[in-house]
C-alpha cells in the first residue's frame, strides 16, 4: 500500500515537472510582441498570468525560480559594489492578450548598479520583438527594438540571442541545460533596433527551436523568459515581384504579379490600391488568392496606385513587406482589348471610352473609323453602356503591311474629332502546311512546315504542338486540350523540321502550328497523319538492265524493299545515257512483278535506268530513284546489213588486169548490233571461181581484177555471225561500155552544196542504183562518193567548194550485171556560174544605190533650209521699223 503511495506521488511530481517546464517557454507568434521588465512593487494589471499564479510578487518570484533551477540548474551572479534589485521580465501580445509569460531573470535575480537604476527602478524597460523565417526557409531573424531609445543614448546597449538547435535536444533532458545554448549574432544599429541571425537545417524547420534573449543597458542584464518556435510557422516570404496593371478585354484593370522566387508554398495575397480622378477617388484593400486581381469600372484618365504582400496560404505565417508601389494612369481614351491578334475570316470587336474635356463622351455619339481613311458603318456599332460603345468586324481579310506598319489603326472618335490614341487590329493567315513523312524503315516521323506563306510578326514564335490518340484519326481533326510541344529546328531551304522518335504506326497524330505573340496566340487549322500512311518506302535494289539477245528488248529487274509489307506499285524511268537524259516513264501496277522488258529504238547505245515504289493503294510518297542502272553495248543480233562500198580502179586501160581498190564506210552500231569484229571479201568469177579473204578491221582492200566479170561482196560479222543484207559490185568489161546518162549538169548553191542533175536515155539496162563521185582537180584530194537511188535524177551534194577551183564529176549507173559506163563533167555548168555571178552584182550593187539616194535626199532637205535662211536673213522686219509703227499690214491698203 505504502509502495502504491509512492508511485503515485513520484508520477505526479513527474506530471507536474512535464508541465512546468512545458509552461516556462513563451510561443512565437507570427506577430510582433513585447518584452517588458518591470522593477518592484510595480502593478502587473496589464499582464495577464498562467492559471494559478498569484500577481504578488513573492509568489511569482518562488514559482519561477523553482522552474528556472529545475531547468537550468544555476543560481544567481553577484557583482561587487551594486545594489541588488529584482525586475519581473513578461511577455505579452495586443493581438493575443491571452498569451503572456512572466518570470524573474533566468539566473534568478538581476543586478545592476546604484547609478543608473534609477531610472529602471521608477520606468523599466521595454522591447518590441519578432521573429520570423525567411522566404529561402534557411536564416531565421530576431528583431529586437527598444522603446526607450532616448534613455538609453549613452548606455553600452548590447543584445544577444541564445538558442538551441532542434538537432542538439534529441538526446538530451527535457529541459535543456544552460552549456547547451549558442550565441546568435545580434547586429544593433544606431537607433537601438537590433537583428540576430540563426541558421535553421531544412530538415529541422518542423522542430522547436528553443531561445531567450540577454539584453545588455546602462550596466544591467535583462534577460528574457524562455521562448519556443517552430520556424515553419512563421515564414516571412519576400515581397511578390513584377507587379503591373494593364486594362483587359472587358474593361476591367487587371493587377497582376509574381510570386517571389524559391517558395516552397502557396501564398495568399493582400492588395491594397487607390484610385484618383477627376469624377472618383476610392481605396480598397482586398485578399486574393491568385496572382492577379480585377477591379470594375476603370475609368478615363485616372491614376491607380497600387501594393502586394504575401503570407502562408495553408498555415500560420507571417505577411511580407509590401512590393514597391506602382502607378498606372489610363489615357483620355480607352480602347479595351487595345490591341487584338486574330486570323483571317474569324469575327472580333473593339469597345471605347472616350472622354473630353473631363467629360466622358455619350455612348451614341462615337463614331468609328479605319487608318483615319475609312468610315466604319454604323451597322457595325453597338452600345454597351451610357459611355461603352463597341464595333464588331467579321470574316476579316489579312492586315496588309503598309511599310513598317503591320496592322490596321482602329480609331475611336467623338462626333466632331478623333483623338490620336488608336488601337491595333493583326490579322494573320495562318494556314499552314504541315506535311509529314515515315522513312522506309518504318522508325521515325519527319515532319515540315514553311512560314513563308503567312504573315511574320515582330516578336512572335512559332511552336508545333501535337496530340496523339491511341489509334487512327478523327474524321474532322481539332485542336486537343492537352497537346506536347516538339522541337523544330530551321533548315537551309527555309521549312522548319520535326522527328518524332519512336512512333506508333497506326496512332494518329493531330498537329498545329502555334503562333506565340505577347498579344496572344493562334493556331493553325489542325491535321492528324496517320504514320502509316505517309509512308516514305526505300527505294528497290539490286536494280539490273540489259538489252536481251537476239530480242533486243530492254530488261529490267529489281528487289522489292523489306518495308512496307504492303504491295507496291513501281515506276520505272530510262534514257540514253549522257549529260541531259531525256527520261521516259513506265508504269508497273503488278504487285508480283520484279522485271519487264521494253522496246528501245537503238540496241546499241547504253541506257540508264531507275526505279521508284509507292503503295499500292496510293497511300503515301514515292520512294526515292534507286541507284542508275547502265547496260552495257554488246553484239545482241548479226548484223543488218554489210558496208556499202566503191571501188577505184588502177592500171592500163589497154590491158586486161587491171587493180581494184575497194573502199568502204564503217558500219554505224544500228546496222552492225552493235558491232564489228572484221570484214570479209567474197569473190566470184566469171568461171565459177569463188574465194573468201578477211581483211579484219580495215575499210580498204585491193586485188587484181583479171577476168571479163567479177563480183565482190563486203560483210560484216560481229560475234553473233554474218551480215544478213550485203553490198554487191560486178566488175564487167561489156557493161562498162553501157551508156545511159545523156547529160549531166552541176549547179554550185553556195560554198557548201552544189546541185547535181542528170538525164538518162532510154535503155534496156535498168539501173540498180547510182554512185556520184566528186574531187578538185586543182589537189591530189582523195575520190569522194555517194550512193543514191535509181529514181533521183537530182541529187544536193554538201561539201565543201572553193570557187576559184574545179571541181569533177561523175555519175556512174550501177546494174546487176555489172557498172555502166560515167558520165564525167570537169567544171560547173556555164550559164549557172554567169547567174550566180549576175546576181552576186545585184546583190552588191542595190544596197549601194539605195544609201546613195538616202544620202542625197537628207543632202538636199539641210541646203534648203539654209538657203531659207540666208534670203530671208536680209528683209527687215517691219514691226521693228518706225514708220511702220501702227500699220495693218494684213489689211489691203490701194495705191494710187
Amino acid at each position: 500500500m505504502i509502495c502504491q503511495k509512492f508511485c503515485v506521488v513520484l508520477l505526479y511530481w513527474e506530471f507536474i515537472y512535464v508541465i512546468t517546464a512545458s509552461n516556462l517557454s513563451y510561443p512565437i507568434t507570427p506577430w510582433r510582441f513585447k518584452l517588458s521588465c518591470m522593477p518592484p512593487n510595480t502593478t502587473y494589471d496589464y499582464f495577464h498570468l498562467p492559471a494559478g499564479l498569484s500577481k504578488n510578487t513573492s509568489d511569482l518570484n518562488g514559482l519561477y525560480e523553482t522552474a528556472v533551477e529545475v531547468k537550468f540548474n544555476s543560481s544567481g551572479t553577484h557583482f561587487s559594489n551594486l545594489s541588488k534589485t529584482t525586475f519581473h521580465c513578461c511577455f505579452r501580445s495586443e493581438q493575443d492578450k491571452n498569451s503572456s509569460l512572466c518570470a524573474d531573470n533566468i539566473e534568478g535575480k538581476t543586478f545592476f548598479s546604484t547609478v543608473n537604476s534609477l531610472v529602471f527602478q521608477q520606468i523599466g524597460a521595454n522591447w518590441n520583438i519578432q521573429c520570423w523565417l525567411k522566404g529561402d526557409l534557411k536564416l531565421f531573424i530576431c528583431n529586437v527594438e527598444s522603446l526607450f531609445k532616448n534613455h538609453f543614448k549613452n548606455y553600452n546597449y548590447k543584445v544577444h540571442l541564445l538558442y538551441v538547435l532542434p538537432e542538439v535536444l534529441e538526446d538530451s533532458p527535457l529541459v535543456p541545460q544552460k552549456g547547451s545554448f549558442q550565441i546568435a549574432q545580434c547586429n544593433c544599429s544606431v537607433h537601438k533596433c537590433c537583428e540576430c541571425l540563426v541558421s535553421v537545417p531544412t530538415a529541422k524547420l518542423n522542430d522547436t527551436l528553443l531561445m531567450y534573449l540577454k539584453i545588455t543597458s546602462g550596466g544591467v542584464i535583462f534577460q528574457s523568459p524562455l521562448m519556443s518556435v517552430q520556424p515553419i510557422n512563421v515564414v516571412k516570404p519576400d515581397p511578390p515581384l513584377g507587379l503591373h496593371m494593364e486594362i483587359t478585354d472587358d474593361g476591367n484593370l487587371k493587377i497582376s504579379w509574381s510570386s517571389p522566387p524559391l517558395v516552397r508554398f502557396p501564398l495568399q495575397y493582400q492588395v491594397k490600391y487607390s484610385e484618383n480622378s477627376s469624377t472618383v477617388i476610392r481605396e480598397a484593400d482586398k485578399i486574393a488568392s491568385a496572382t492577379s486581381l480585377l477591379v470594375d469600372s476603370v475609368h478615363p484618365g485616372s491614376s491607380y496606385e497600387v501594393q502586394v504582400r504575401g503570407k502562408r496560404l495553408d498555415g500560420p505565417g507571417i505577411w511580407s513587406d509590401w512590393s514597391t508601389p506602382h502607378v498606372f494612369t489610363t489615357q483620355d481614351v480607352i480602347y479595351f482589348p487595345p490591341k487584338i491578334l486574330t486570323s483571317v475570316e474569324s469575327n472580333v470587336s473593339f469597345h471605347c471610352i472616350y472622354k473630353n474635356e473631363n467629360k466622358i463622351v455619350s455612348s451614341k455619339k462615337i463614331v468609328w473609323w479605319m487608318n483615319l481613311a475609312e468610315k466604319i458603318p454604323q451597322s457595325q456599332y453597338d452600345v454597351v453602356s451610357d459611355y461603352v460603345s463597341k464595333v464588331t468586324f467579321s470574316n476579316l481579310n489579312a492586315t496588309k503591311p503598309r511599310g513598317k506598319f503591320t496592322y490596321d489603326a482602329v480609331y475611336c472618335c467623338s462626333e466632331h474629332e478623333c483623338h490620336h490614341r488608336y488601337a491595333e487590329l493583326y490579322v494573320i493567315d495562318v494556314n499552314i502546311n504541315i506535311s509529314c513523312e515515315t522513312d522506309g524503315n518504318l522508325t521515325k516521323m519527319t515532319c515540315r512546315w514553311s512560314t513563308n506563306t503567312i504573315q511574320s510578326l515582330a516578336g512572335s514564335t512559332l511552336q508545333l504542338r501535337y496530340y496523339r490518340s491511341r489509334l487512327y484519326c478523327s474524321d474532322s481533326p481539332s485542336i486537343h486540350p492537352i497537346s506536347e510541344p516538339k522541337d523544330c529546328h530551321l533548315q537551309r531551304d527555309g521549312f522548319y523540321e520535326c522527328i518524332f522518335q519512336p512512333i506508333f504506326l497506326l496512332s494518329g497524330y493531330t498537329m498545329w502550328i502555334r503562333i506565340n505573340h505577347s498579344l496572344g496566340s493562334l493556331d493553325s487549322p489542325p491535321t492528324c497523319v496517320l504514320p502509316n500512311s505517309v509512308v516514305k518506302p526505300l527505294p528497290p535494289s539490286s536494280v539490273k538492265a540489259e538489252i536481251t539477245v537476239k530480242t533486243g528488248l530492254l530488261k529490267i529487274s529489281w528487289e522489292n524493299p523489306v518495308f512496307p509489307e504492303t504491295n507496291l506499285q513501281f515506276q520505272i524511268r530510262y534514257g540514253l545515257s549522257g549529260k541531259e537524259v531525256q527520261w521516259k516513264i513506265y508504269e508497273v501496277y503488278d504487285a508480283k512483278s520484279k522485271s519487264v522488258s521494253l522496246p528501245v529504238p537503238d540496241l546499241c547505245a547504253v541506257y540508264v535506268v531507275q526505279v521508284r515504289c509507292k503503295r499500292l493503294d496510293g497511300l503515301g510518297y514515292w520512294s526515292n530513284w534507286s541507284s542508275p542502272a547502265y547496260t552495257v553495248v554488246m553484239d545482241i543480233k548479226v548484223p543488218m546489213r554489210g558496208p556499202e562500198f566503191w571501188r577505184i580502179i588502177n592500171g592500163d586501160t589497154m590491158k586486161k588486169e587491171k587493180n581494184v581498190t575497194l573502199l568502204w564506210k564503217p558500219l554505224m552500231k544500228r546496222d552492225s548490233l552493235c558491232s564489228v569484229q572484221r570484214y570479209v571479201i567474197n569473190h566470184h568469177t566469171s568461171l565459177n571461181g569463188t574465194w573468201t579473204e578477211d581483211v579484219g578491221n580495215h575499210t580498204k582492200y585491193t586485188f587484181m581484177w583479171t577476168e571479163q566479170e567479177h563480183t565482190v561482196t563486203v560483210l560484216a560479222i560481229n560475234s553473233i555471225g554474218d551480215s544478213v543484207a550485203n553490198f554487191n559490185l560486178t566488175f564487167s568489161w561489156p557493161m562498162s561500155k553501157v551508156n545511159i546518162v545523156q547529160s549531166l549538169s552541176a549547179y554550185p548553191l553556195n560554198s557548201s552544196c552544189v546541185i547535181l542533175s542528170w538525164m538518162l536515155s532510154s535503155s534496156d539496162y535498168k539501173p540498180m542504183s547510182f554512185i556520184i563521185e566528186w574531187k578538185s582537180l586543182n589537189e591530189d584530194d582523195e575520190i569522194k562518193w555517194l550512193r543514191i537511188s535509181s529514181s533521183v535524177k537530182k541529187c544536193y551534194i554538201h561539201d565543201h567548194f572553193i570557187p576559184i577551183e574545179k571541181y569533177q564529176f561523175s555519175l556512174y549507173p550501177i546494174f546487176m550485171e555489172g557498172v555502166g559506163k560515167p558520165k564525167i563533167i570537169n567544171s560547173f555548168t556555164q550559164d549557172d556560174i554567169e547567174k550566180h555571178q549576175n546576181d552576186a552584182g545585184l546583190y552588191v550593187i542595190v544596197p549601194v544605190i539605195i544609201s546613195s539616194f538616202i544620202l542625197l535626199l537628207g543632202t538636199l532637205f539641210i541646203s534648203h533650209q539654209r538657203m531659207r535662211k540666208l534670203i530671208w536673213e536680209d528683209v527687215p522686219n517691219p514691226k521693228k521699223c518706225s514708220w511702220a509703227q501702227g500699220l495693218n499690214f494684213q489689211k489691203r491698203t490701194d495705191i494710187l
